[in-house]
């Protein structure tokens, strides 16, 4: 197996400790690197990441699958496709080595829920669930959804990768959440939503104990009638009903997935901007996936500000700014230069806030691998800006 990352000095480590760097390429060129998840919070630029790593893949000769769930449909856009869906596309214009590939995909939550009913309800059964309002209120909007799914589309491809050969690596965009930790926690979260003790309760006949539970029960059935109508409660029972023997399933597909994410052909990356909240909520993951025993390939810190060029500190540029401002009558040039003295003394100060972040969280978390992704004059847009996030970040 390549070795993953290497030992520098650089803008990840303080002056007296060493920090693991993260190669890029010897992560994507591993062959027993199957999956690469992206994770992290919202607004951090794990979309534009996980499509530049899987073009990087692709180009170096892997065959390669990307899954994203971002609203903007920004990768779309970049990879020159037209119409991304729930099936993933080949992606034209790509330059691969070998038998490298590249298709790319969108998660439809709604859809990809729907494909797990019909793939384990009867065909009766699934048309009932389908049918359902509530089941098309849970299957669109149900907060955690959109991460269950997730996973489960992982399963499916990967799945669909052993049967077929058509991809070695799987490359997940993780949804934008407001927390990383969402795409850990929704099985759980829908696992308890949809065995509920409430939900339970609304189905259970009035027997032995449960008796004595009738008269409360039917008061709170009332109010619940009164706010949310008759019929929501009656197609919550009814999709309940439904359901039930699929509970098991979602379980096991659950859990089998959890093990996916915990075997060594998995990679988590996880991707931060050097902005407090984001660096905090990295960390967080990274503690968490040390917990959940998930394999941790590094930290990409995207969008850092590159280092002002200059011979001066960002105090003595702003000292010498006010030392112009001083002059009396200064003419058009000290104007001039006084400005431009306090843009370099505002990005020295801004480089150096955003340097000291990203020491805190290598002197926290010292055997982390870390890449740092240079900001863009310009948004990316096609392939040729991922081809050079992806080479920014292998250099």
């Amino acid at each position: 197996m390549s070795t993953r990352s290497g030992t520098r000095v650089g803008p990840l480590a303080s002056k007296n400790v060493k920090t693991p760097w993260l190669d890029v390429d010897a992560l994507i060129d591993d062959h027993d690197t199957r999956i690469i998840v992206c994770c992290g919070s919202g607004g951090v630029g794990k979309t534009t990441t996980s499509a530049a790593l899987a073009l990087r893949a692709a180009e170096r000769g892997r065959k390669v699958v990307v899954l994203t769930i971002d609203p903007a449909r920004r990768l779309a856009q970049s990879m020159g496709i037209e119409i991304l869906d729930n099936t993933p596309r080949p992606v034209p214009g790509i330059h691969p080595e070998g038998e490298g590939s590249l298709d790319a995909m969108m998660l439809d939550m709604k859809r990809t829920f729907d494909e797990v009913v019909e793939s384990q309800a009867s065909p009766e059964k699934a048309e009932q669930i389908l049918a359902n309002s509530f089941y098309q209120a849970l299957s669109s909007s149900f907060a955690g959804t959109q991460e269950y799914m997730a996973m489960e589309k992982l399963g499916q491809l990967r799945k669909d990768a052993l049967k077929t050969g058509r991809w070695d690596l799987i490359v997940v965009d993780t949804p934008p959440s407001r927390s990383a930790l969402d795409f850990l926690d929704s099985p759980e979260r829908l696992s308890s939503f949809l065995d509920g003790r409430f939900i339970r309760l609304l189905l259970t006949p009035a027997k032995g104990p449960a008796r004595f539970m009738t008269a409360g029960l039917g008061v709170v059935t009332n109010a619940l009638n009164k706010i949310v109508g008759t019929q929501f409660l009656r197609d919550v029972q009814t999709f309940i009903a439904a359901m039930d023997t699929l509970f098991g399933g979602f379980r096991q597909r659950a859990q089998r997935t959890f093990e996916l994410l915990q075997a060594r052909e998995t990679a988590f990356v996880v991707v931060a901007a050097p902005e407090p909240d984001a660096l905090r909520e990295a960390a967080y993951f990274v503690e968490r996936l040390n917990e959940e025993r998930m394999p941790l390939a590094g930290l990409i810190v995207n969008r850092a500000s590159r280092e002002a060029i200059g011979g001066i500190s960002g105090d003595q540029a702003m000292a010498g700014a006010e030392r112009l401002d001083e002059v009396e009558e200064p003419d058009d040039s000290g104007d001039v230069t006084a400005a431009l003295l306090r843009l370099y003394a505002d990005r020295s100060r801004i480089v150096a806030r955003e340097s000291r972040l990203r020491q805190r969280f290598a002197a926290a978390h010292p055997d982390v691998p870390a890449a740092v992704m240079p900001a863009l004059s310009t948004d990316v847009h096609d392939l040729d800006g991922l081809r050079l996030v992806g080479e920014l970040l292998a250099g």
